[in-house]
């Protein structure tokens, strides 16, 4: 009998050769509807094709059995997607209670659809978790009509997809019970077992209406064993309708003995709902006037004169306050300008230094070629983005990328050219009120919980460096201090008693510090803070950072001592203390692809490491993915095994379309224990600098003259 994996690697090895043996163009295939796993596909089966890229998905399914199944799902990448599931099966557990189950998946297209050939994907479904879904997939689908709207697919499958329609047994024996515990990867059970066939059709009606009649390998096996569910035919018949931009309703009629409803949500980065945004117009760039126009202005001479200085930095002053720039300090010479500039208004740092530019050429007599641009944050130089005059005269209406071939970025340590004045006095307060939306997710009573209140954040900077902080949240609606979760931890309780911090006083005093930022070095960056750091800790914390202004690479080291706040008195501690501290490496892989691996002590005392992943868009979206291993057995740890999850970071700007350097960030946690928790703490510092480096100036250098 032909092995299974022989065949499978056979078959994609004849599929590279027909794509090498053709001049075609291929092409992607790409889809924004979701099966009922919460996967591009057709009902319960997969298809090869991918979302469009970058498209986060969201779905909420009542599918067959009376299973309930949430899916948050991302395109990392045009050829790879990965899915996080969180399900409810009822009465699936051996003593007739409900299964909560949370599931991982990956996909990946290992072959672009041409003119002759499909698309062709591999899959790994619950491949980190109870294994209640676990199965895998090699699927191929092929488009065909003048607007591509038929797509036919076909594919084998193991696991979920092989208890139906079977072509072929391997000889292992595939686990079908599944782990208690769940969170572990089955990498032991991956393409075992037998093979099942799978396959159907949709056809793209309009651009609203789509039809599918799926044949499935599904064989719903432990649910009728069970008695839960009984399957009368493999075909699903299914249909999905767009509602709104974004939004789809489908319903199927599944296996000839039941239906199934889903409500499906799309979001991408690269598409906000407020169009290019409605940022006020620049100012244009103005030419300096021949030097028989002014001869004084062209001779340098003017620096002489200390009112016409002083009416220079006023104008230059005031036009940048009105972009929502402050200009701190500036320095200034016949021939070269400095300022350091703390930009309140613009999320990429790019933007700020083209409009910072252009009142440049609009205010400054006409000697000063050079333009040094500081960003500082708390007073503290991030950067130094140094131009020439002559050439943001020259290349205003030319490609971005001939600008950014021309400036320069260095540490922003250099010395200045001349003595600096500063022009923004200290101390210095700025506050704020703003609205702001938590949400609580997998919850096994109800999946998604919200709240929405009110936020102050109020800052008291009172010298170059030095900050003190209170941030207070007044909740005025939801539910999510009534999650239904039980602190039972084995190790110390450290943050699964969340709830009993957010049932609390009210209003929440989140943050209470003082903080001190330094650059001890040329590439290096420091941060000192105290007080009250986050809703559940009080303490120390210190921070150092290396990141050389060019350098992909950072390297960082964080101590902590902290102390577990009360829920019940604002200002007083419970007796648990613990240090708490990790050493950082960080990579910038371009692209908007960054890595991160974090090692050390969490809060409950144990060792190990945190690796995450990321993907930051030009616009200010961040998605990414983490996992934290400890020393902490998975026993100890409870249901999930160890901590993960996926970090989401929208920007008010891509929702409003009005500019803002605010970002709304949540982290999808499968559930909270106690085994890698990791102090939350404000102001740490790559996220700071990486900003303004010379890779982000370049990746974000789009928005330099918008």
């Amino acid at each position: 009998m032909t092995h299974p994996r022989r065949t499978a690697r056979a078959f994609l090895l004849a599929s590279c050769a027909g794509l090498a043996a053709t001049a075609a163009t291929p092409q992607e295939l790409t889809s924004s509807v979701y099966n009922f796993y919460g996967v591009p596909g057709l009902v319960d089966m997969p298809t090869a094709e991918m979302a469009p890229d970058a498209e986060l998905g969201l779905s909420f399914n009542l599918s067959a059995a009376d299973q309930r199944r949430t899916t948050v799902s991302f395109q990392l990448a045009p050829w790879l997607s990965g899915s996080f599931r969180y399900s409810r099966l009822p009465d699936f557990q051996p003593d007739g209670s409900d299964l909560f189950d949370r599931s991982f998946d990956l996909r990946a297209r290992l072959l672009r659809e041409g003119d002759w050939w499909p698309a062709v994907a591999i899959g790994l479904q619950d491949f980190i978790g109870t294994g209640a879904y676990s199965g895998e997939y090699l699927v191929a689908t092929k488009s065909f009509g003048a607007k591509r709207q038929f797509r036919l697919t076909g594919g084998v499958g193991w696991g979920r997809f092989g208890t139906a329609s079977v072509i072929a047994r391997d000889t292992a024996t595939r686990e079908t019970d599944f782990i208690d515990t769940g969170g572990t990867a089955n990498v032991d059970q991956l393409f075992t077992g037998p093979i099942g066939a799978f396959g159907g059709i949709t056809w793209q009606v309009n651009d609203k209406l789509r039809f599918t009649a799926e044949y499935s390998s599904d064989g719903y096996a432990t649910e009728e064993e069970r008695g839960i569910f009984e399957r009368e035919s493999p075909w699903n018949f299914g249909v999905d309708y767009e509602i709104s931009k974004g939004v789809r309703l489908s319903a199927a009629s599944l296996y000839g003995t039941d239906v199934g409803v889903q409500l499906s949500f799309t979001f991408n980065p690269n598409d906000p709902p407020a169009g290019p945004g409605l940022d006020q117009a620049p100012l244009p760039v103005k030419s300096r006037p021949a030097p028989s126009a002014d001869q004084l202005g062209w001779s340098g001479e003017w620096i002489e004169d200390s009112d016409r200085v002083a009416r220079v930095r006023s104008r230059v002053t005031e036009a940048l306050d009105a972009e929502g720039i402050t200009l701190e300090a500036v320095a200034v010479t016949p021939t070269v300008i400095e300022l350091r500039i703390d930009n309140r208004r613009w999320a990429a740092e790019a933007q700020a230094v083209g409009r910072t530019a252009r009142i440049l050429s609009a205010t400054l007599p006409p000697s000063i070629e050079t333009f040094r641009i500081v960003p500082v944050e708390d007073g503290v130089p991030l950067s130094a983005i140094t131009l020439k005059r002559s050439d943001v005269e020259r290349l205003e209406f030319e490609a971005t990328s001939q600008m950014l071939d021309r400036l320069v970025v260095t540490g922003g340590t250099e010395g200045s050219p001349a003595e600096l004045v500063t022009i923004e006095p200290y101390p210095r307060f700025r506050w704020g009120i703003s609205p702001y939306f938590n949400l609580g997710f997998f919850d096994p009573e109800t999946p998604v919980r919200a709240e929405v209140g009110l936020n102050l954040e109020a800052d008291l900077q009172m010298a170059p460096g030095f900050l003190a902080s209170i941030d207070i949240e007044q909740p005025i609606a939801g539910n999510l201090d009534e999650l239904a979760f039980e602190a039972n931890s084995e190790i110390p309780v450290v943050r699964s008693d969340y709830v009993d911090y957010i049932e609390g006083s009210s209003p929440r005093l989140e943050r209470l510090t003082l903080a001190h930022y330094a650059r001890p070095g040329e590439d290096y960056f420091s941060r000192v803070t105290a007080g009250y750091l986050e809703l559940m800790y009080a303490g120390v914390s210190g921070e150092l950072l290396w990141k050389p202004v060019t350098s992909r690479i950072a390297l960082g080291a964080e101590l902590n001592f902290v102390a577990k706040r009360d829920p019940d008195d604002v200002f007083a501690l419970e007796d648990y203390e613990v240090f708490t501290g990790h050493v950082s490496a960080y990579y910038d892989f371009g692209n908007g692809y960054y890595g991160q691996v974090d090692a050390g002590q969490y809060l409950a005392g144990d060792l190990g490491a945190t690796f995450t992943f990321q993907r930051a868009f030009d616009n200010g979206w961040r998605v990414g993915a983490y996992a934290t291993f400890t020393d902490v057995p998975f026993e100890d740890f409870g249901e999930g095994s160890f901590d993960k999850g996926i970090q989401i970071s929208v920007p008010v700007a891509w929702l409003t379309g009005q500019p803002s350097r605010r970002n709304n960030t949540t982290t999808l946690r499968p559930l909270t224990r106690d085994g890698g928790a990791r102090l939350r703490v404000n102001g740490r510092l790559y996220d700071r600098v990486r900003d303004t480096d010379a890779q982000q100036i370049d990746a974000r250098g789009g928005r330099f003259w918008k």
